[in-house]
């Protein structure tokens, strides 16, 4: 399941997130990348825990705690802390696939990456290439989004960001552990989820089938959950 979410950040958020991106000291993004990644990896990071890295992820971590679509698709356990990293002068990042356990730095606390998440921090215009090209059973879909919005998917899923051969591509980027491990299951929980949100916001609220359907989403959330 591959998922847009609008307006994460609003533009002047995007503005703020960007002065202090610009202005901050990157390294070789190929020093954090594994052993197979490393031969693909050509792009610039933050730091992780640096700053403005820290600030700006835990900005990122409140906004998305009380988001309804965010909370809906990803039914987040653990989240591990966004990345920050820039991609200009051909940078690109060739297919893999992410680590299954990561160790958030400095702690040791562990986060099974079930989803990925890509938070674009740059305007399709104003770069050249940079698609984040995600591989999946109906072939491959290619995503560059407006800035301030981000995309979620399957961890599992091989995926690339194509070059970047004009201008600079900024995002944050992260890993979420579900409550629900299975793909399948979390995305039955979505669907139902979003009916029961549609249905309610047409004033349905008192409709003994709406209830009903609350009822089996919890019923079935308690059943794959696992905290």
């Amino acid at each position: 399941m591959l998922i847009s979410i609008d307006k994460v950040l609003d533009k002047e958020e995007v503005r703020r997130f960007r002065a202090l991106l610009e202005a901050a000291q990157w390294q070789d993004g190929a020093n954090t990348a594994g052993t197979l990644a490393v031969s693909v990896k050509r792009n610039l990071q933050l730091e992780d825990g640096a700053e403005p890295a820290a600030e700006l992820g835990d900005f990122i971590l409140r906004r998305l705690s009380a988001h309804g679509l965010f909370v809906s698709a990803a039914l987040p356990s653990k989240v591990y802390p966004p990345k920050f990293n820039c991609y200009r002068n051909g940078g690109h990042y060739g297919t893999h696939v992410d680590s299954a356990i990561m160790q958030v730095p400095g702690t040791s606390v562990t986060v099974r990456s079930d989803l990925s998440a890509t938070l674009f921090l740059a305007e399709p215009d104003e770069y050249e290439g940079g698609e984040l090209e995600i591989e999946g059973p109906f072939g491959i879909q290619s995503v560059k989004l407006a800035a301030g919005n981000m995309v979620l998917y399957p961890s599992s899923s091989l995926h690339r960001v194509s070059p970047v051969t004009r201008g600079a591509r900024f995002a944050a980027f992260f890993w979420i552990q579900s409550l629900v491990q299975d793909e399948g299951a979390r995305t039955l929980l979505f669907d139902l989820d979003q009916a029961i949100q549609g249905l309610t916001a047409a004033g349905r609220h008192d409709d003994p089938h709406l209830l009903k359907l609350t009822g089996v989403y919890h019923n079935l959330l308690r059943r794959w959950a696992v905290t």
